[in-house]
């Protein structure tokens, strides 16, 4: 055997979970190499060159409040941010930022090669090597061979990856890089089970052929936000908009004449599509009653001169494409740089994992990224991370690193692949959430920085600059609920804001309930509170203000979910790994032995989230445990 080195930690894949996981595991202490194809592509944005959205950028927040470095690499390459949803309450806030993706993958390369930890390796692993029940290292294609403690598969669509243009098809995991062969089939003969899933891409224009002047103009956000809570991280990226056009019948027509040939109709693609990001061909089919389809031209980098026409996603034949493209308004003239194509590629059934992403087939074995049958950059790295730590974690006989559903959008994430598996790819929406008011973006830093600063992830100046924030915070609540306003100060200024005047002094916390007035208009208005405000570090003042502002306004409310939260944080207590064969507890539905059987929670509460075991199996459990 050819033994060239021996790692704590090997994480096999350079996207978004690798990164992640190297990154993590590295810093934390543990020898890691990574092995990726190309170790000029990491982290490479292969679809949308953009980070966050609809809960997505709540899980990129806590990334960087647990130490990560998703979001201060998305803060330093940006080149527009939005606040999403900003017209509803706080829980559906999501950041959202368009990024340089040359940029981004440069600047994560450079931050993994100054890890002092992290060794690298440019190759394709085709076999995992055992001893026993566990993983003992890897091999490439050349033959050698590298021993480990620990490994991580994050190898995103590159498993038998292959790639559909039409009614052509081409091996690969991405656009000119080739598919990976030999893990699936070596996983799959011990026992794992694995499946095909489906993603797809639009082409990309070149920029000088587009008509800007029929498009309408999307720009950013004035006043810049970030992803970091590291206030000194931010962008010196030229800010560029977005567009908006749409599609039309005479598009629809063109884009329905090719559904014969159709790798997505014909039975050619047999793998699972994504509901929620669907091809534009999909769209024609559910929505058939749709004269036209929004779409969206993103710039890929600051000088670049690709752009990304999202909403067009589409398997069709090249020219198809091209063709309907042409009746798109501003873009008759447009030239394609690249064709959209769709890509399966083969997945395990995540409820093959423990809680920590390690298998349960095989030991020191852990699952990262597409590979468990998600979709996204922003939840592959969430899982990168969370086994990076806990591969760490367990390789030195300590405790390992659980989120639950009340912590981070990240425990809900991987609770709900764990419990309920997938039957199409995996994309987090603040509807997944039951206690999205507690896990706000904006208060990530609040819930998951302690925990960080414990691992050893966050830094003591980070950490200080966090409690400075959450001191500032209180004093600010704190404030405006001791502080009453004295009727004469404020009326007039409560009749120009269109909201009833006072017969008498009332408490500033009470007057910011109003939903017509902001927290920020009494800073000029009321002394002490602006003295209070200048007072707060510059850096950090505007998230002082807009987390006491929530804070104020939607305290009933979190109050409630809290306590509902308390109530079902009861039911993670009571343990039941491994102490009934559940089998053969008749009282149980078949169902719910089946899948109990299958998933084998190791808390009633873990049990009371999987589909099909309903409250009165619960109660069965609960009875036989005495309660």
């Amino acid at each position: 055997m050819n033994v060239l080195n021996e790692y704590d930690i090997i994480v096999v894949g350079g996207g978004h979970a690798g990164c992640e996981a190297a990154s993590t595991s590295a810093r934390l202490g543990s020898k890691v190499l990574l092995i990726t194809m190309d170790l000029n592509r990491l982290a490479q944005m292969s679809c949308n060159p953009a980070v966050g959205g609809i809960a997505k950028g709540q899980i990129v927040r806590e990334i960087d409040a647990l130490g990560g470095n998703m979001g201060v690499i998305t803060d330093l390459s940006t080149i527009q941010f939005r606040m999403l949803n900003l017209s509803k309450g706080p829980a559906m806030w999501s950041p959202r930022a368009q990024c340089d993706k040359i940029k981004f993958s440069a600047i994560w390369k450079s931050t993994l090669n100054n890890i002092k930890n992290l060794d690298f390796w440019q190759g394709t692993v085709i076999k995992l090597v055992f001893s026993g029940d566990s993983v003992c290292g890897v091999e490439t294609e050349i033959g050698v061979v590298f021993k480990c403690k620990s490994v991580i598969l994050t190898n995103g669509t590159f498993l038998n990856g292959l790639m559909h243009f039409g009614s052509s098809k081409i091996s690969g995991g991405r656009i000119s890089e080739p598919s990976s062969f030999g893990i699936t089939e070596q996983l799959t003969s011990v026992g794992f089970k694995t499946g095909r899933m489906k993603t797809g891409t639009p082409v990309r224009i070149d920029k000088r052929t587009i008509d800007f002047s029929k498009l309408q103009k999307q720009e950013g956000d004035l006043n810049t936000n970030h992803f970091s809570f590291s206030p000194d991280i931010k962008s010196d990226l030229k800010q560029l908009p977005c567009y908006i056009t749409y599609t039309n019948p005479k598009v629809h027509e063109i884009i329905k004449s090719g559904f014969e040939q159709s790798p997505l109709f014909n039975g050619t693609i047999k793998g699972l599509g994504p509901r929620y990001c669907p091809s534009i061909e999909t769209k024609l089919v559910t929505f058939s009653d749709k004269e036209q389809h929004q779409l969206f031209l993103e710039p890929e980098g600051e000088d670049s001169l690709e752009y990304y026409l999202n909403g067009f996603s589409s398997s069709l034949n090249w020219r198809i494409q091209n063709d309907a493209m042409h009746c798109i308004s501003g873009l008759e003239k447009a030239k394609i740089l690249k064709p959209g194509y769709a890509i399966e590629y083969d997945y395990f059934d995540p409820t093959q994992l423990n809680y920590t992403l390690e298998t349960k087939l095989i030991c020191n074995l852990y699952f990262a990224g597409q590979i468990n049958g998600t979709t996204g950059y922003e939840e592959a790295a969430a899982q990168g991370m969370m086994a990076g730590i806990n591969a760490h974690l367990k390789i030195n006989s300590l405790d390992s690193f659980v989120l639950s559903r009340n912590e981070a959008y990240i425990g809900v994430l991987i609770d709900d692949l764990i419990n309920k598996g997938v039957d199409e790819p995996y994309r987090m929406f603040t509807s997944r959430a039951e206690y999205r008011l507690l896990l706000r973006q904006d208060n990530a830093d609040e819930r998951l920085t302690p925990l960080g600063y414990r691992l050893g992830l966050v830094s003591s100046e980070r950490h200080k600059l966090f409690l400075s924030k959450l001191e500032f915070r209180n004093k600010v609540v704190e404030f405006c609920k001791t502080y009453s306003v004295k009727a004469g100060l404020i009326n007039d200024f409560l009749a120009e804001k269109g909201t009833s005047v006072l017969n008498h002094g009332m408490k500033l916390e009470s007057l910011i309930m109003r939903p017509q007035l902001s927290i920020f208009d009494f800073i000029g208005i009321i002394p002490r509170f602006e003295k209070l405000y200048n007072s707060i570090d510059s850096a950090i003042r505007k998230e002082v203000m807009e987390s006491s502002e929530i804070l104020i306004k939607y305290s009933g409310y979190i109050e409630r979910e809290s306590s509902v939260a308390d109530k079902y944080k009861r039911l993670e207590g009571i343990l039941i790994d491994r102490m009934f064969n559940f089998q053969q507890i008749e009282s149980l539905s078949t169902e719910a032995r089946q899948k109990l059987e299958k998933i084998q929670p190791k808390t009633i509460g873990q049990a009371s989230r999987i589909p099909g075991v309903s409250p009165s199996d619960i109660n069965v459990l609960l009875v036989l445990l005495g309660r």
